[in-house]
């Protein structure tokens, strides 16, 4: 991957101060996400993230390296989030309709959130451009669609019964799968509300079949 000069991680001068942060790393990673996620990897300039963040450039590089590591630290962080909350929607002990009904209708409302306008899914909105020629962010992507994968199959699993006929677990999670992307595509489009919980109640009745 070719880094820009200008976001290349300068020599460190001298010996380092060892003053105690003074700000919490949570909510700079925050914020520097919501620049990739509006503007993309290769837009979003390191000017960018520090303005966004009230950060220098020195106190960037010393809590998250270069701009690479502060946009893999976002999608590490975004993923693991992203998992959890699928995990605990769909292990709760509800009907399938309800627990896939509820996991679309909570991934709408995050898609068509932004500052600026709709954003869809952080990862998919800017990984699978940068995962051309980005090893590192194309491993991270490839993982990330292998657990959403993994958690609809296992729920899909124990509720083989709820499946729609001829459905298996394993071929129902790929379209689960694909429809929340599908989700975070069109809400990046613009799509509305209702658009897109049309597309999430089609979802739905392909994998448990219809009411």
């Amino acid at each position: 991957m070719v880094q820009k000069e200008s976001d290349a991680a300068p020599k460190p001068l001298g010996r380092p101060r060892g003053r105690p942060r003074s700000f919490d790393p949570d909510v700079v990673l925050e914020k520097a996400q919501a620049v990739f996620w509006n503007l993309g990897y290769a837009a979003a300039s390191l000017d960018d993230i520090a303005a966004a963040t009230g950060l220098n450039r020195p106190s960037l590089y010393a809590a998250f390296g270069d701009k690479h590591a502060l946009y893999m630290a976002a999608l590490i962080s975004t993923r693991a989030r992203a998992v959890a909350s699928m995990r605990a929607v769909m292990g709760r002990e509800v009907p399938l309709r309800e627990a896939l009904g509820d996991l679309f209708a909570g991934a709408i409302s995050a898609y068509v959130s932004g500052d600026t306008a709709q954003r869809g899914c952080f990862i998919i909105g800017t990984a699978v451009t940068q995962a051309v020629d980005d090893p590192e962010a194309r491993a991270l992507l490839a993982g990330f669609v292998a657990d959403e994968d993994e958690v609809f199959r296992e729920r899909f699993a124990r509720s083989a019964n709820e499946l729609a006929p001829g459905m298996t677990p394993a071929a129902a999670a790929v379209v689960a799968t694909a429809a929340l992307h599908t989700l975070a595509i069109r809400a990046r489009t613009g799509e509305g509300r209702g658009e897109l919980t049309r597309v999430a109640d089609a979802a739905v009745s392909a994998v448990c079949g219809p009411v």
